[in-house]
């Protein structure tokens, strides 16, 4: 068996060549404590995820597990299926955390922290639920966006709230914002609500912005009601709201130095067997479904950067994203950028005379989900884990700072 040991896997970590880490455990122990940099892997999904998560045969890979027979095991696959440079970390997790290096439980980790640290750099401007709800008794004018999912919307939603997951906020504000309007962002917990109000604020829109300080989670814990199968969406944007969104992704584009590239380099890259190359759509699954570029995994923009460790898990690696008109791969290439991505935006587009394709390739696996605690049933308890829930976010920044392994390469202010 191929191994690789603690220290050397350190240095693998400071280096800026690419990196595979996954973790074969079940999805239990793998929200115990992992690797910061670990993404899920278990021997039942490698079938079907193996080629788009692991595109290139020959990237590094160190499967760091607790147990030797799960580490084998997924080596094995891996190298019966030509994967050339696998290894297992001797001693597991627990050599890991022997040498005195962190795990970290949870889910979505990596995108969690920059969340965080987002809020702690930017200074990410907010509201407290019964602050939000003084605001809506007496009329205040305000335009409450929930930056999830459609799905996790119609379940609860703040009152006077719409659905407008967090990569289409750009693309669909313009057409809300009336003069002395205040536009307030949230989620379930923090890290949607963060880096939505600030996507808007990085936009330059000319109204206030706040974001709703830990979400839903918060409403509750402030003693409000929450609503139940609201369907309110924000619509897609008229022309004058997606010209004003195209203006302000360009602004973007310019500050954080946004690159756009060619089909022909794209395809450059995708023979590039020293480099793995991530594409991505970032429009929503229905504008996917109707017509796509081949070889494009759809993964819209605010579920891309809150889980970037299930859609691109080779550090290093680069990714192209596209859309219909620049705004939403432009915003998401902001913070892609910022938390160490090389990340590009597609010149070329699905009117551009090239191939397209119909319905979904979405990857037949279930990665770790987030456990969000809501229990109707039992509300005192469930109060209680919202908060612990809570804590734990907040708390990612403390550990981040006493690990030195835990740097976002690009994110200077990290």
């Amino acid at each position: 068996m191929d191994s690789i040991s603690v220290s050397s896997l350190v240095d693998a970590i400071r280096s800026p060549e690419e990196l595979a880490i996954v973790d074969p455990r079940d999805h239990e122990r793998y929200r115990e404590g992992h690797l910061l940099w670990a993404a899920s892997l278990r021997l039942e999904d490698v079938p079907d995820a193996m080629e788009v998560l692991l595109p290139r045969r020959s990237v590094p890979i160190v499967i760091a597990g607790d147990e030797e027979e799960e580490p084998k095991s997924l080596q094995n696959i891996l190298e019966t299926h030509g994967w050339t440079n696998v290894k297992v970390l001797e001693g597991g997790i627990n050599s890991w955390t022997g040498a005195g290096h962190e795990l970290y439980s949870g889910v979505n980790v990596p995108s969690k922290l920059f969340g965080e640290l987002v809020e702690r750099h930017y200074a990410t401007p907010h509201v407290a639920a019964d602050q939000l709800n003084e605001w809506i008794t007496e009329g205040r004018p305000l335009v409450i966006l929930d930056s999830r999912t459609e799905r996790e919307f119609n379940r609860m939603s703040i009152p006077k709230g719409r659905s407008c997951p967090g990569g289409e906020l750009v693309y669909r504000v313009f057409d809300l914002l009336d003069p002395g309007v205040t536009v307030v962002v949230n989620c379930a917990g923090r890290t949607r609500s963060i880096l939505g109000a600030e996507s808007l604020v990085r936009a330059g829109i000319p109204n206030p912005v706040v974001a709703l300080e830990n979400g839903t989670m918060g409403w509750e814990l402030a003693g409000l009601a929450l609503e139940h199968g609201n369907i309110d969406t924000a619509s897609v944007p008229s022309e004058t709201g997606q010209r004003k969104a195209v203006a302000a992704a360009l602004q973007v584009s310019g500050r954080f130095d946004i690159r756009r590239i060619n089909e022909a380099t794209m395809n450059q890259w995708k023979s590039d067997a020293s480099r793995t190359l991530y594409q991505f759509d970032v429009r929503t699954p229905a504008e996917y479904d109707a017509g796509h570029l081949p070889g494009f995994r759809n993964a819209p923009g605010g579920q891309l950067v809150q889980a970037t460790d299930e859609y691109a898990i080779t550090r290093g690696s680069r990714i192209v994203l596209t859309d219909n008109d620049f705004t939403r791969a432009t915003m998401t290439a902001s913070w892609l950028t910022e938390m160490g991505w090389e990340t590009y935006v597609l010149q070329d587009g699905l009117d551009d005379g090239n191939s397209i394709e119909y319905g979904s390739n979405e990857l037949k696996l279930s990665p770790p989900q987030v456990v969000l605690p809501y229990d109707p049933g039992d509300a005192e308890v469930a109060l209680e884990a919202m908060q612990e829930y809570l804590d734990w976010e907040v708390a990612l920044v403390a550990q981040y700072d006493r690990d030195p392994l835990a740097r976002f390469t690009r994110a200077s202010w990290a």
